[in-house]
């Protein structure tokens, strides 16, 4: 019986030792829950693919719409890029309207003209911005790095 006894009493103990360390760990779940609009390395906003012009500067519309950085929110909630930026290693930039991304999708931000969408939005330029060798840079509405994507030097893209 003493035996029966002193192995209820471990499992008791190993089960009260789980459910304190369990509640423990609860409050600091719930206070991320509470920083999701926090930016910066916390992000799920994230440039997720980049395709850059072609070194013949081909002007046209079609060239220009086929250049495009893709923006994706990786978490499970919507994302309103409202200020957010985009720029190139040039200084060009783009500024986000009033534009909310939901969760697990992606927009696909070209340099030419067109009519913004839920999945593209178009910079409405009329010369490439992505060359062969370049970064975009993502910044939240104010001014912090998001995510940074370079291509075209020996290591990347």
């Amino acid at each position: 019986m003493s035996a029966s006894l002193a192995a209820r009493r471990a499992v008791t103990t190993v089960l009260a030792t789980g459910a304190l360390i369990g509640a423990a760990a609860l409050p600091a779940s719930a206070h991320d829950d509470d920083r999701r609009d926090h930016r910066g390395a916390q992000s799920s906003v994230v440039i997720s693919d980049v395709r850059y012009g072609t070194a013949g500067r081909d002007r046209s519309a079609r060239a220009l719409n086929r250049e495009w950085v893709e923006v994706k929110n990786t978490g499970r909630r919507s994302v309103n890029l409202r200020g957010f930026t985009l720029t190139d290693r040039q200084g060009n930039r783009y500024r986000f309207a009033d534009f909310r991304l939901d969760g697990r999708s992606s927009v696909k931000v070209h340099t030419g003209q067109g009519r913004d969408t839920r999945h593209d939005v178009y910079q409405d330029r009329r010369h490439q911005i992505w060359d062969e060798r370049d970064t975009a840079t993502l910044r939240d509405n104010r001014g912090n790095v998001i995510d940074t994507e370079t291509w075209g030097r020996r290591g990347s893209r």
